[in-house]
Protein backbone atom coordinates (compact mmCIF):
# COMPACT_ATOMS: atom_id res chain seq x y z
CA UNK A 1 0.00 0.00 0.00
CA UNK A 2 1.50 3.51 -1.05
CA UNK A 3 0.54 6.38 0.90
CA UNK A 4 -0.27 9.51 -0.58
CA UNK A 5 2.89 11.31 1.23
CA UNK A 6 5.44 9.04 0.16
CA UNK A 7 4.58 8.86 -3.52
CA UNK A 8 7.74 10.49 -5.61
CA UNK A 9 7.02 13.60 -7.26
CA UNK A 10 5.46 12.87 -10.37
CA UNK A 11 7.92 12.99 -13.61
CA UNK A 12 6.67 13.97 -16.84
CA UNK A 13 8.26 15.68 -19.92
CA UNK A 14 7.62 19.44 -19.83
CA UNK A 15 5.40 21.33 -22.58
CA UNK A 16 6.80 24.78 -21.64
CA UNK A 17 9.21 26.42 -23.76
CA UNK A 18 11.22 28.59 -20.92
CA UNK A 19 11.64 24.80 -19.32
CA UNK A 20 12.58 23.09 -22.31
CA UNK A 21 15.60 25.15 -22.63
CA UNK A 22 17.17 25.16 -19.33
CA UNK A 23 16.59 21.38 -19.51
CA UNK A 24 18.66 21.37 -23.05
CA UNK A 25 21.10 23.21 -21.25
CA UNK A 26 21.13 20.24 -18.12
CA UNK A 27 21.46 17.74 -20.76
CA UNK A 28 24.10 19.10 -22.79
CA UNK A 29 26.21 21.36 -20.77
CA UNK A 30 28.56 19.46 -17.96
CA UNK A 31 27.52 19.91 -14.31
CA UNK A 32 30.31 22.24 -13.25
CA UNK A 33 29.45 24.66 -16.50
CA UNK A 34 25.62 24.51 -15.87
CA UNK A 35 24.94 27.76 -13.55
CA UNK A 36 27.22 30.04 -15.79
CA UNK A 37 25.38 28.61 -19.56
CA UNK A 38 22.17 29.50 -17.46
CA UNK A 39 22.81 32.55 -16.84
CA UNK A 40 23.80 33.08 -20.60
CA UNK A 41 20.87 32.06 -22.20
CA UNK A 42 19.13 35.10 -21.42
CA UNK A 43 16.25 33.77 -20.07
CA UNK A 44 15.06 33.78 -16.62
CA UNK A 45 12.97 31.20 -13.97
CA UNK A 46 10.20 31.27 -12.38
CA UNK A 47 8.35 28.95 -9.63
CA UNK A 48 6.72 27.02 -12.09
CA UNK A 49 9.43 26.46 -14.59
CA UNK A 50 11.56 25.66 -11.46
CA UNK A 51 9.59 23.04 -10.57
CA UNK A 52 8.66 21.38 -14.04
CA UNK A 53 12.69 21.41 -14.35
CA UNK A 54 13.02 19.44 -11.35
CA UNK A 55 10.25 16.98 -11.94
CA UNK A 56 11.61 15.93 -15.17
CA UNK A 57 13.74 12.60 -16.10
CA UNK A 58 16.41 14.71 -17.01
CA UNK A 59 16.86 16.36 -13.45
CA UNK A 60 16.83 12.59 -11.91
CA UNK A 61 19.09 11.41 -14.39
CA UNK A 62 21.49 14.57 -13.76
CA UNK A 63 21.44 15.15 -9.82
CA UNK A 64 24.23 17.55 -9.93
CA UNK A 65 23.63 19.26 -12.59
CA UNK A 66 19.57 19.77 -10.83
CA UNK A 67 21.59 20.86 -7.81
CA UNK A 68 22.85 23.77 -10.00
CA UNK A 69 20.12 24.56 -11.61
CA UNK A 70 18.18 24.95 -8.24
CA UNK A 71 20.83 26.97 -7.20
CA UNK A 72 20.86 29.28 -10.02
CA UNK A 73 17.08 29.50 -10.14
CA UNK A 74 17.16 30.72 -5.94
CA UNK A 75 18.76 33.93 -7.50
CA UNK A 76 15.79 34.98 -9.18
CA UNK A 77 12.96 32.90 -7.34
CA UNK A 78 11.96 31.60 -3.95
CA UNK A 79 12.02 27.87 -3.64
CA UNK A 80 8.32 26.81 -3.54
CA UNK A 81 8.36 23.79 -0.80
CA UNK A 82 7.51 21.56 -3.49
CA UNK A 83 10.55 22.38 -5.58
CA UNK A 84 12.56 21.99 -2.22
CA UNK A 85 10.68 18.95 -1.40
CA UNK A 86 12.06 17.78 -5.77
CA UNK A 87 15.61 18.35 -4.48
CA UNK A 88 15.58 16.50 -1.56
CA UNK A 89 13.99 13.62 -3.95
CA UNK A 90 16.67 13.81 -6.44
CA UNK A 91 19.52 13.43 -3.88
CA UNK A 92 17.79 10.67 -2.27
CA UNK A 93 17.47 8.64 -5.10
CA UNK A 94 20.91 9.35 -6.64
CA UNK A 95 21.86 8.12 -3.30
CA UNK A 96 23.88 11.30 -2.08
CA UNK A 97 22.79 11.45 1.31
CA UNK A 98 24.88 13.84 2.86
CA UNK A 99 23.66 16.43 0.68
CA UNK A 100 19.86 15.59 0.42
CA UNK A 101 20.30 16.05 4.55
CA UNK A 102 21.98 19.29 3.55
CA UNK A 103 18.96 20.18 1.35
CA UNK A 104 16.82 19.55 4.50
CA UNK A 105 18.73 21.43 6.67
CA UNK A 106 18.58 24.31 4.38
CA UNK A 107 15.34 23.66 4.11
CA UNK A 108 14.52 23.81 7.95
CA UNK A 109 16.37 27.74 8.17
CA UNK A 110 15.07 29.23 4.95
CA UNK A 111 12.12 28.49 5.70
CA UNK A 112 11.42 29.30 9.56
CA UNK A 113 10.56 25.32 9.76
CA UNK A 114 7.76 25.48 7.42
CA UNK A 115 8.93 24.07 4.33
CA UNK A 116 9.97 20.77 5.88
CA UNK A 117 6.90 18.46 5.92
CA UNK A 118 6.30 14.60 6.24
CA UNK A 119 6.11 14.86 2.13
CA UNK A 120 9.86 15.54 2.91
CA UNK A 121 10.61 12.43 4.72
CA UNK A 122 8.69 9.97 3.18
CA UNK A 123 11.12 10.62 0.46
CA UNK A 124 13.93 10.07 2.83
CA UNK A 125 12.53 6.91 3.50
CA UNK A 126 11.72 5.88 0.05
CA UNK A 127 15.07 6.64 -1.10
CA UNK A 128 17.08 5.11 1.84
CA UNK A 129 14.94 1.78 1.20
CA UNK A 130 15.41 1.61 -1.80
CA UNK A 131 18.93 1.50 -1.77
CA UNK A 132 19.35 -1.39 1.23
CA UNK A 133 19.28 1.12 3.75
CA UNK A 134 16.49 0.71 6.06
CA UNK A 135 18.15 1.73 9.44
CA UNK A 136 19.18 4.85 7.99
CA UNK A 137 15.21 5.16 7.17
CA UNK A 138 14.05 4.47 10.51
CA UNK A 139 16.35 6.59 12.20
CA UNK A 140 15.17 9.29 9.97
CA UNK A 141 11.83 9.00 11.84
CA UNK A 142 13.39 9.61 15.09
CA UNK A 143 14.51 12.96 14.17
CA UNK A 144 11.90 14.43 13.10
CA UNK A 145 11.19 16.52 15.68
CA UNK A 146 14.16 18.13 14.81
CA UNK A 147 13.10 19.26 11.89
CA UNK A 148 9.65 20.52 13.59
CA UNK A 149 7.54 17.62 12.95
CA UNK A 150 6.20 15.06 15.44
CA UNK A 151 6.18 11.77 13.94
CA UNK A 152 2.51 11.15 13.33
CA UNK A 153 0.71 7.82 11.46
CA UNK A 154 1.20 9.29 8.07
CA UNK A 155 4.61 9.37 8.53
CA UNK A 156 4.94 6.22 10.45
CA UNK A 157 2.98 4.43 7.66
CA UNK A 158 5.31 6.29 4.84
CA UNK A 159 8.05 4.47 6.55
CA UNK A 160 6.52 1.16 6.31
CA UNK A 161 5.12 0.80 3.12
CA UNK A 162 8.76 2.05 2.19
CA UNK A 163 10.31 -0.64 3.97
CA UNK A 164 7.83 -3.57 2.67
CA UNK A 165 8.07 -2.41 -0.61
CA UNK A 166 11.96 -4.12 -0.24
CA UNK A 167 11.70 -8.04 -0.46
CA UNK A 168 11.77 -10.11 2.76
CA UNK A 169 11.90 -7.20 5.28
CA UNK A 170 8.15 -7.35 6.26
CA UNK A 171 9.82 -8.32 9.72
CA UNK A 172 11.24 -4.78 10.11
CA UNK A 173 8.06 -3.26 9.06
CA UNK A 174 6.71 -5.34 11.95
CA UNK A 175 9.58 -4.32 14.55
CA UNK A 176 9.44 -0.49 13.90
CA UNK A 177 5.79 -1.05 14.23
CA UNK A 178 5.55 -2.90 17.68
CA UNK A 179 8.75 -0.08 19.06
CA UNK A 180 6.44 2.86 17.83
CA UNK A 181 2.76 1.97 18.68
CA UNK A 182 3.00 3.34 22.12
CA UNK A 183 4.15 6.74 21.20
CA UNK A 184 2.49 6.63 17.32
CA UNK A 185 -0.81 5.74 17.81
CA UNK A 186 -1.54 3.54 14.20
CA UNK A 187 -4.24 4.00 11.84
CA UNK A 188 -6.13 2.19 9.58
CA UNK A 189 -3.33 2.72 6.83
CA UNK A 190 -1.08 0.78 9.31
CA UNK A 191 -2.73 -1.94 9.47
CA UNK A 192 -3.78 -2.13 5.97
CA UNK A 193 0.49 -1.46 4.84
CA UNK A 194 1.33 -4.41 7.75
CA UNK A 195 -1.32 -6.89 6.23
CA UNK A 196 -0.10 -6.26 2.98
CA UNK A 197 2.96 -7.12 4.23
CA UNK A 198 2.05 -10.21 5.69
CA UNK A 199 -0.07 -11.40 2.41
CA UNK A 200 3.00 -10.48 0.14
CA UNK A 201 5.10 -13.16 2.48
CA UNK A 202 2.57 -15.90 3.23
CA UNK A 203 2.46 -14.86 7.06
CA UNK A 204 -1.09 -16.53 8.30
CA UNK A 205 0.04 -16.92 11.94
CA UNK A 206 1.34 -13.15 11.75
CA UNK A 207 -1.80 -11.67 9.49
CA UNK A 208 -4.22 -12.91 12.48
CA UNK A 209 -2.06 -10.80 15.26
CA UNK A 210 -1.86 -7.74 13.40
CA UNK A 211 -5.95 -8.32 11.99
CA UNK A 212 -6.84 -8.94 15.94
CA UNK A 213 -5.24 -5.46 16.98
CA UNK A 214 -6.92 -3.68 14.34
CA UNK A 215 -9.74 -4.16 15.50
CA UNK A 216 -8.68 -3.79 19.58
CA UNK A 217 -7.50 -0.48 18.18
CA UNK A 218 -9.14 0.86 15.28
CA UNK A 219 -12.42 -0.86 15.01
CA UNK A 220 -14.20 -2.18 12.46
CA UNK A 221 -14.71 -0.01 9.08
CA UNK A 222 -16.18 -0.58 6.26
CA UNK A 223 -13.94 1.93 4.03
CA UNK A 224 -10.53 -0.37 5.07
CA UNK A 225 -11.38 -2.50 2.41
CA UNK A 226 -7.28 -3.06 1.64
CA UNK A 227 -7.04 -4.64 4.65
CA UNK A 228 -10.05 -7.05 4.80
CA UNK A 229 -8.44 -8.40 1.17
CA UNK A 230 -4.77 -8.85 2.49
CA UNK A 231 -5.96 -10.37 5.81
CA UNK A 232 -8.68 -12.98 3.83
CA UNK A 233 -6.05 -13.66 0.50
CA UNK A 234 -3.37 -14.24 3.08
CA UNK A 235 -5.56 -17.13 5.13
CA UNK A 236 -6.75 -18.43 1.86
CA UNK A 237 -3.37 -18.61 -0.01
CA UNK A 238 -2.34 -20.27 2.82
CA UNK A 239 -5.01 -23.14 2.88
CA UNK A 240 -6.83 -21.77 5.64
CA UNK A 241 -10.17 -21.60 3.43
CA UNK A 242 -12.34 -22.60 6.24
CA UNK A 243 -11.17 -20.09 9.07
CA UNK A 244 -10.73 -17.23 5.93
CA UNK A 245 -15.14 -17.88 5.63
CA UNK A 246 -15.70 -17.68 8.77
CA UNK A 247 -13.80 -14.63 9.73
CA UNK A 248 -15.86 -13.31 6.32
CA UNK A 249 -18.91 -14.19 8.00
CA UNK A 250 -18.02 -11.72 10.57
CA UNK A 251 -17.13 -9.33 8.60
CA UNK A 252 -20.24 -9.24 7.00
CA UNK A 253 -22.15 -9.42 9.77
CA UNK A 254 -20.03 -5.83 11.06
CA UNK A 255 -20.84 -4.38 7.00
CA UNK A 256 -17.54 -4.74 6.38
CA UNK A 257 -16.61 -6.34 3.07
CA UNK A 258 -12.99 -7.41 1.30
CA UNK A 259 -12.42 -6.25 -2.20
CA UNK A 260 -11.88 -8.09 -5.68
CA UNK A 261 -8.08 -9.29 -4.67
CA UNK A 262 -10.01 -11.73 -1.93
CA UNK A 263 -12.81 -12.95 -3.99
CA UNK A 264 -10.89 -13.67 -7.14
CA UNK A 265 -8.35 -15.34 -5.12
CA UNK A 266 -11.69 -17.11 -3.08
CA UNK A 267 -13.37 -17.96 -6.20
CA UNK A 268 -10.27 -19.36 -7.43
CA UNK A 269 -9.87 -22.07 -4.36
CA UNK A 270 -13.11 -23.15 -4.37
CA UNK A 271 -13.56 -23.98 -7.92
CA UNK A 272 -10.52 -26.07 -8.16
CA UNK A 273 -12.09 -27.93 -4.97
CA UNK A 274 -15.11 -27.79 -6.76
CA UNK A 275 -16.87 -26.75 -3.95
CA UNK A 276 -20.25 -25.61 -5.24
CA UNK A 277 -22.01 -24.65 -2.41
CA UNK A 278 -18.82 -22.27 -1.32
CA UNK A 279 -18.81 -20.99 -4.58
CA UNK A 280 -21.72 -19.68 -5.34
CA UNK A 281 -22.19 -18.58 -1.61
CA UNK A 282 -19.09 -16.07 -2.55
CA UNK A 283 -20.07 -15.19 -5.99
CA UNK A 284 -23.70 -13.89 -4.65
CA UNK A 285 -21.54 -11.65 -1.91
CA UNK A 286 -19.41 -10.49 -4.48
CA UNK A 287 -22.09 -9.37 -6.53
CA UNK A 288 -24.91 -8.33 -4.34
CA UNK A 289 -22.97 -7.44 -0.96
CA UNK A 290 -19.79 -6.03 -2.12
CA UNK A 291 -21.41 -4.45 -5.25
CA UNK A 292 -17.91 -5.78 -7.29
CA UNK A 293 -17.91 -6.56 -10.88
CA UNK A 294 -16.27 -10.36 -11.97
CA UNK A 295 -13.66 -10.32 -14.62
CA UNK A 296 -12.92 -12.45 -17.37
CA UNK A 297 -11.05 -14.98 -15.59
CA UNK A 298 -13.38 -15.49 -12.35
CA UNK A 299 -16.46 -16.01 -14.90
CA UNK A 300 -14.58 -18.38 -16.79
CA UNK A 301 -14.03 -20.05 -13.70
CA UNK A 302 -17.69 -19.93 -12.57
CA UNK A 303 -19.04 -21.43 -15.72
CA UNK A 304 -16.48 -24.02 -15.78
CA UNK A 305 -17.46 -24.89 -12.22
CA UNK A 306 -21.30 -24.74 -13.70
CA UNK A 307 -20.62 -27.08 -16.29
CA UNK A 308 -18.84 -29.53 -14.53
CA UNK A 309 -21.96 -29.94 -12.80
CA UNK A 310 -24.41 -30.15 -15.17
CA UNK A 311 -25.84 -27.02 -14.21
CA UNK A 312 -25.91 -25.55 -17.63
CA UNK A 313 -28.78 -23.20 -17.28
CA UNK A 314 -26.52 -21.04 -14.56
CA UNK A 315 -24.15 -21.48 -16.95
CA UNK A 316 -25.71 -19.91 -20.03
CA UNK A 317 -26.94 -17.48 -17.73
CA UNK A 318 -23.47 -16.11 -17.04
CA UNK A 319 -22.53 -15.95 -20.74
CA UNK A 320 -25.36 -13.66 -21.21
CA UNK A 321 -24.30 -11.54 -18.11
CA UNK A 322 -20.82 -11.29 -19.43
CA UNK A 323 -21.43 -8.35 -21.41
CA UNK A 324 -23.47 -6.50 -19.15
CA UNK A 325 -20.34 -6.44 -17.05
CA UNK A 326 -18.25 -5.05 -19.87
CA UNK A 327 -16.70 -8.49 -19.91
CA UNK A 328 -16.72 -10.56 -23.07
CA UNK A 329 -16.38 -14.02 -23.85
CA UNK A 330 -13.98 -15.85 -25.62
CA UNK A 331 -13.03 -19.60 -27.27
CA UNK A 332 -12.41 -20.79 -23.54
CA UNK A 333 -15.61 -19.82 -22.38
CA UNK A 334 -17.79 -21.51 -25.05
CA UNK A 335 -15.81 -24.32 -25.55
CA UNK A 336 -16.30 -25.06 -21.95
CA UNK A 337 -19.74 -25.11 -22.11
CA UNK A 338 -20.14 -26.74 -25.34
CA UNK A 339 -17.61 -29.19 -22.88
CA UNK A 340 -20.21 -28.98 -20.39
CA UNK A 341 -23.24 -29.97 -23.09
CA UNK A 342 -21.61 -32.94 -24.60
CA UNK A 343 -20.21 -34.62 -21.15
CA UNK A 344 -24.07 -34.30 -20.03
CA UNK A 345 -25.27 -35.72 -23.15
CA UNK A 346 -27.63 -32.64 -23.69
CA UNK A 347 -27.44 -33.07 -27.55
CA UNK A 348 -30.19 -30.46 -28.56
CA UNK A 349 -28.57 -28.24 -26.61
CA UNK A 350 -24.98 -28.57 -28.31
CA UNK A 351 -26.51 -28.50 -31.21
CA UNK A 352 -28.18 -25.33 -30.58
CA UNK A 353 -24.89 -23.74 -28.90
CA UNK A 354 -22.46 -24.66 -31.90
CA UNK A 355 -24.99 -22.70 -33.90
CA UNK A 356 -24.38 -19.54 -31.68
CA UNK A 357 -20.78 -19.97 -31.68
CA UNK A 358 -21.11 -19.91 -35.59
CA UNK A 359 -23.21 -16.69 -35.42
CA UNK A 360 -20.29 -15.55 -32.87
CA UNK A 361 -17.47 -16.85 -34.58
CA UNK A 362 -16.22 -18.84 -32.05
CA UNK A 363 -14.80 -22.15 -32.90
CA UNK A 364 -14.83 -25.41 -31.07
CA UNK A 365 -12.06 -27.34 -30.58
CA UNK A 366 -10.68 -30.65 -32.12
CA UNK A 367 -11.59 -32.17 -28.69
CA UNK A 368 -15.26 -30.64 -28.47
CA UNK A 369 -15.77 -31.67 -32.16
CA UNK A 370 -14.93 -34.92 -31.88
CA UNK A 371 -17.01 -35.30 -28.64
CA UNK A 372 -20.07 -34.03 -30.11
CA UNK A 373 -19.71 -36.00 -33.47
CA UNK A 374 -19.73 -39.19 -30.79
CA UNK A 375 -23.17 -37.81 -28.64
CA UNK A 376 -25.22 -36.85 -32.01
CA UNK A 377 -24.54 -40.44 -33.32
CA UNK A 378 -25.48 -41.71 -30.07
CA UNK A 379 -28.70 -39.55 -29.64
CA UNK A 380 -29.42 -40.78 -33.53
CA UNK A 381 -28.56 -37.41 -34.95
CA UNK A 382 -26.16 -37.81 -37.66
CA UNK A 383 -27.15 -34.69 -39.54
CA UNK A 384 -25.65 -32.82 -36.65
CA UNK A 385 -22.82 -34.81 -36.84
CA UNK A 386 -22.20 -34.36 -40.12
CA UNK A 387 -22.42 -30.34 -39.56
CA UNK A 388 -19.36 -30.49 -37.05
CA UNK A 389 -17.49 -32.13 -39.78
CA UNK A 390 -18.64 -29.46 -42.30
CA UNK A 391 -17.13 -27.04 -39.60
CA UNK A 392 -14.03 -28.26 -38.99
CA UNK A 393 -13.36 -28.64 -42.80
CA UNK A 394 -14.39 -25.22 -43.73
CA UNK A 395 -12.03 -24.31 -40.62
CA UNK A 396 -9.34 -26.25 -40.67
CA UNK A 397 -9.85 -27.16 -36.93
CA UNK A 398 -6.78 -29.12 -36.42
CA UNK A 399 -6.11 -32.18 -35.63
CA UNK A 400 -9.06 -33.76 -36.99
CA UNK A 401 -8.00 -37.27 -36.74
CA UNK A 402 -10.31 -37.85 -33.86
CA UNK A 403 -13.41 -36.73 -35.29
CA UNK A 404 -12.67 -37.97 -38.61
CA UNK A 405 -12.46 -41.83 -37.24
CA UNK A 406 -15.80 -40.87 -34.62
CA UNK A 407 -17.46 -39.50 -37.92
CA UNK A 408 -16.36 -42.23 -40.33
CA UNK A 409 -17.99 -44.95 -37.40
CA UNK A 410 -20.90 -43.19 -36.73
CA UNK A 411 -21.79 -43.02 -40.66
CA UNK A 412 -21.41 -46.87 -41.25
CA UNK A 413 -23.24 -47.88 -38.31
CA UNK A 414 -26.16 -45.84 -40.16
CA UNK A 415 -25.61 -47.62 -43.27
CA UNK A 416 -24.18 -43.85 -45.02
CA UNK A 417 -22.13 -45.16 -47.47
CA UNK A 418 -22.60 -42.63 -50.11
CA UNK A 419 -21.59 -39.93 -47.41
CA UNK A 420 -18.64 -42.36 -45.88
CA UNK A 421 -16.92 -41.79 -49.62
CA UNK A 422 -17.77 -38.43 -49.65
CA UNK A 423 -16.04 -37.43 -46.45
CA UNK A 424 -13.39 -39.98 -46.50
CA UNK A 425 -12.46 -38.37 -50.04
CA UNK A 426 -12.57 -34.83 -48.10
CA UNK A 427 -10.31 -36.33 -45.33
CA UNK A 428 -7.41 -37.31 -47.63
CA UNK A 429 -7.37 -33.81 -49.25
CA UNK A 430 -7.13 -32.54 -45.63
CA UNK A 431 -3.86 -35.17 -45.08
CA UNK A 432 -6.18 -36.52 -42.37
CA UNK A 433 -5.03 -39.80 -41.59
CA UNK A 434 -7.20 -42.73 -41.44
CA UNK A 435 -6.49 -45.67 -39.05
CA UNK A 436 -5.84 -48.97 -40.22
CA UNK A 437 -8.72 -50.36 -37.63
CA UNK A 438 -10.87 -47.38 -39.62
CA UNK A 439 -10.05 -48.77 -42.97
CA UNK A 440 -10.86 -52.18 -42.01
CA UNK A 441 -13.74 -51.56 -40.66
CA UNK A 442 -14.85 -49.59 -44.05
CA UNK A 443 -13.69 -52.43 -46.01
CA UNK A 444 -15.78 -54.68 -44.22
CA UNK A 445 -19.24 -52.54 -44.25
CA UNK A 446 -18.48 -51.47 -47.84
CA UNK A 447 -18.00 -54.97 -48.87
CA UNK A 448 -21.12 -56.61 -46.77
CA UNK A 449 -23.09 -53.96 -49.16
CA UNK A 450 -21.15 -55.07 -52.34
CA UNK A 451 -20.03 -51.83 -52.82
CA UNK A 452 -16.46 -52.88 -53.25
CA UNK A 453 -15.34 -50.09 -56.01
CA UNK A 454 -16.69 -47.47 -53.73
CA UNK A 455 -13.74 -49.38 -51.11
CA UNK A 456 -11.33 -49.64 -53.68
CA UNK A 457 -11.33 -45.96 -54.56
CA UNK A 458 -10.76 -44.49 -51.39
CA UNK A 459 -8.03 -47.38 -50.50
CA UNK A 460 -5.92 -46.14 -53.86
CA UNK A 461 -6.25 -42.82 -52.93
CA UNK A 462 -4.90 -42.98 -49.64
CA UNK A 463 -2.22 -45.39 -50.70
CA UNK A 464 -0.96 -41.93 -53.36
CA UNK A 465 -1.15 -39.62 -50.26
Amino acid sequence: MVTAAEKSPEREESSNPRAEAFLEIICRVPAGEVEAALSACGIGPTAEVEELVLKSRESYKRPRSAVRFFRWAGHSVSHTAYAWNLLVDILGKAAMFEPMWDAIRSMHQEGGGGLVSVATFASVFASYCASGNLKDAIAALDVMDRYGLKPDAVALNSLLSAICRVEGRAQVAHDVFERTKATIPPDADTFAILLEACEKEGNAVRAKSVFGEMVVRVGWDAANVAAYDSFLSTLVRGGLFDEAFKFLQVMRSKGCLPGINFFATAVDLVVRKRDHTNAVAIWNMMVSEAGLVPNFSMYNAMIGLYCNAGSMDYALGMLDEMPLNGVFANSVTYNTILEGFTKHRKAREAESFLKEMSKNEQLPTASNCAAAIILFFKEFNPSAAIDVWRCIVEHNITPAEDSAKELIAGLLDFGRLTEVKRRADEMIDMRVELSRSTMENMKHVFAKANRHQEYDHIARRLKRY
